[in-house]
């Protein structure tokens, strides 16, 4: 998915392998790019996995914070709140990091995307099983 302060940007779904780097939209807030194409956000499904080259840091009033850990998993937070950030990494350590909290310029490689959901097909009506019961 792609955060709602994102939705005035290009935007196109992850693949798997494929690098990003967090990135310094034009709305202001932080999401991922490919570093081939720095315009237009990279938008992940709950459930993504992925590996930063590098311990996370967030970018934060005075100083970044090191999160202290590489692997995160994508997922989206306080979805009753509608004008909040809601896409976030949650970190192998526990760490939950809005990924508008990232600071810019870490790259991170998509690991696995999530199952896709199965679509349900309609199935032929079977006819109803016949019980035949004994007169006693």
């Amino acid at each position: 998915m792609c955060d709602y302060s994102l939705h005035a940007v290009a935007t196109r779904p992850a693949e798997v392998a494929e690098t990003l780097v967090s990135t310094n939209f034009s709305t202001g807030t932080h999401g991922f790019a490919s570093p081939d194409d720095p315009k237009v956000a990279v938008c992940l499904r709950p459930g993504t996995e992925i590996a930063f080259e590098n311990d996370v840091q967030t970018d934060g009033m005075m100083f970044r914070k090191n999160i202290g850990v590489r692997l995160a998993r994508f997922r989206q937070i306080n979805l009753k709140q509608p004008y909040q950030h809601h896409d976030a990494l949650e970190f192998s350590n526990g760490a939950i990091v809005l990924v508008t909290d990232l600071a810019a310029g870490q790259r991170a490689t998509v690991l696995q995307l999530p199952a896709s959901p199965i679509e349900e097909r309609p199935q032929a009506s079977q006819p109803a099983a016949r019980h035949e019961t004994a007169n006693v």
